[in-house]
């Protein structure tokens, strides 16, 4: 519930504060007064559209701040947490600022928010209806919502099936249609794949093999090199032929090491370190030696290592830069090619899951056909009771709730995503099932029921609405309902009830009215009139809660245009009079 609306800066209004409370409040004052700033201020507050044009002349920004009561709200505390403010007390304030340059700014407890933000977190708090709203009311979706509310108990589980499924089968036939749509890139993609792995499986390549054969084909390419440099370093190290050598000079210089070491103990510990020398030489000697009689030079294996080697470099060109990466690419595409090779498989699967979507859609769509077909019978008779209560005894309500046939398609297993087999019946089907709901009025007794929008005059359409919303009441989750002179065009003993039923609805919500019209002004719990003053330069208009004497002002000044006119104040005290007789 909305405990206080703060308005400054906003068209006519500088400032002034609006304190709001259960039950019944209208608000009135004359033409141009400001009335409907109010409802401005508040479609800013449900994160409405800014418009710059609304900030007062002269003022560098307009604000309007709303305190609610969130401790009957459901959610409404963890969606202030979650935007990043406070709720104080059970309270949360909600702010807009709009500068006169078109900047909009908003807030939630205390938290500058995207102005998306604050729509979504405030769009349950209120219902505004308006004379656009009537246009509203007109559209075959808010009809079917108003009914969808009215028989919730019954319509809510299934249409949430129904929605399921349907989100469901719309998945699996997108799916369905673009694998069947790329059936031929994908058998192109499979064959190329197919060929590529069937290549790298000919050659079987090894996990390192390419660096391995690379070395072996440098090792045969230069067998005799090498073993001529080793023939001869063993000559160097070891000689055969007697001559010099490493050994020997080695050895030669541990014998005269050795000579000296008993006159002194340094020498020893170099003859020592020369013999360590020497056994080194004879074991590198010997394995120069072993080496050398290893190579051998061997053209058949160096033709195989070279042609191996060449198929491996076919690989590499192709599918990587190693054999490595060439064994990576083969596993990937091993993997994707049994994904392509099973896409008749998939499109079987896809259009049997589509067949059973289908058919369980079809049985949950007719019960909630049957479901919204018994809540439209209820909800026109309760109309219907309403609009005899609102002065139109003779008018009734019907609820038309009507399927559109669609032709057979050709083939019944791939019909159009739009058409849905319902019984013996394709039928059209959305997201919200397969029924278009009218609301139809017969406005005289005898007349053929006609829709909205060619049956019902503004004043008509406007007691429609409001018997609808009074029907709708105890079903609605939204704690607080404005009307912006949904009266209009009414008067006489239609507007009497208008302010019966507007109190009759405010039992159960908090109601906030403008209006131009006496008779349903003397029904609310709280009165504020706007008032308009001038300086000569300047026109301001203020909120003001009106005591009993002044509500009966108001009222006299509403029915004759005079506030002290002695007729019009007994006129006006009889109107108060009746509206609280109304228990």
């Amino acid at each position: 519930m909305i405990e206080e609306i703060r308005i400054s800066s906003l068209g006519v209004i500088d400032s002034s504060t609006l304190e709001l409370g259960p039950g019944l409040t209208v608000i009135t004052g004359e033409t141009g007064a400001g009335k409907t700033m109010v409802v401005t201020a508040l479609g800013l507050l449900l994160g409405g559209r800014a418009d710059s044009g609304a900030v007062r002349a002269g003022a560098k920004q307009a604000r309007v701040e709303g305190v609610v009561d969130a401790s009957d709200i459901d959610g409404l505390v963890d969606a202030v947490d979650e935007a990043g403010g406070e709720v104080e007390d059970g309270r949360v304030v909600l702010a807009r600022n709009v500068s006169a340059e078109g900047r909009s700014r908003a807030y939630v407890g205390g938290a500058g928010v995207p102005v998306t933000t604050l729509s979504e977190l405030a769009e349950p708090l209120v219902a505004v209806h308006g004379q656009s709203d009537q246009h509203r009311l007109l559209k075959p979706q808010t009809q079917r919502r108003a009914l969808d509310r009215f028989g919730a108990d019954g319509i809510d589980p299934l249409l949430e099936s129904y929605r399921a499924l349907h989100g469901e089968l719309v998945a699996t036939e997108r799916e369905l249609a673009e694998v069947t749509a790329s059936a031929r890139e994908r058998a192109r993609e499979a064959d190329l794949l197919r060929f590529g792995v069937g290549e790298v499986e000919a050659v079987a390549p090894q996990p390192g093999e390419d660096a391995e054969l690379a070395s072996e084909e440098a090792r045969l390419g230069h067998a005799d090199t090498l073993r001529t440099a080793a023939e001869q370093a063993r000559e160097a190290l070891s000689s055969e032929q007697g001559q010099p050598d490493a050994l020997g000079a080695v050895s030669a210089a541990r014998g005269l090491l050795e000579g000296v070491r008993e006159h002194d103990a340094e020498a020893g510990e170099l003859a020592d370190r020369v013999a360590e020398i020497t056994y080194l030489l004879s074991d590198v000697a010997a394995d120069v030696a072993s080496y050398a009689a290893r190579i051998d030079t061997d053209p058949t294996r160096l033709a195989a290592v070279s042609e191996r080697r060449a198929a491996l470099t076919g690989l590499t060109r192709k599918y990587g830069e190693t054999v490595d990466e060439v064994l990576a690419w083969m596993e990937q595409s091993s993997a994707r090619l049994l994904e392509l090779d099973s896409t008749d498989d998939r499109i079987q699967h896809l259009a049997a899951e589509s067949a059973r979507l289908r058919a369980e859609l079809a049985d949950v769509a007719a019960d909630l056909s049957a479901a919204r077909t018994s809540a439209a019978d209820k909800l026109a008779t309760a109309v219907t009771e309403e609009l005899s209560l609102l002065a139109m005894p003779h008018a009734s309500m019907t609820v038309s709730v009507t399927q559109r046939e669609a032709p057979a398609p050709e083939d019944p297993d791939r019909p159009e995503p739009d058409v849905l087999l319902v019984g013996d019946r394709w039928l059209r089907f959305g997201r919200s099932g397969i029924d278009d709901v009218e609301l139809l009025l017969a406005a005289n007794t005898g007349s053929e029921p006609r829709p909205l929008g060619k049956g019902a005059s503004g004043g008509e359409l406007s007691r429609v609405m409001l018997a609808v919303e009074v029907c709708l009441a105890g079903t609605s989750p939204v704690p607080t309902f404005v009307f912006d002179e949904v009266d209009a065009g009414v008067g006489g003993a239609a507007a009497v009830e208008i302010g019966r039923r507007l109190a009759e609805l405010a039992r159960s919500a908090q109601v906030l009215v403008v209006t131009h019209l006496p008779q349903v002004a003397a029904y609310a719990d709280r009165h504020v009139v706007v008032e308009k003053a001038s300086d000569g330069t300047i026109t301001s208009s203020g909120l003001t809660t009106l005591d009993d004497a002044g509500r009966e002002r108001e009222l006299s000044r509403m029915l004759a245009g005079m506030a002290e006119s002695d007729t019009a104040l007994a006129h006006a005290r009889e109107l108060l009079e009746v509206a609280r007789r109304r228990d």
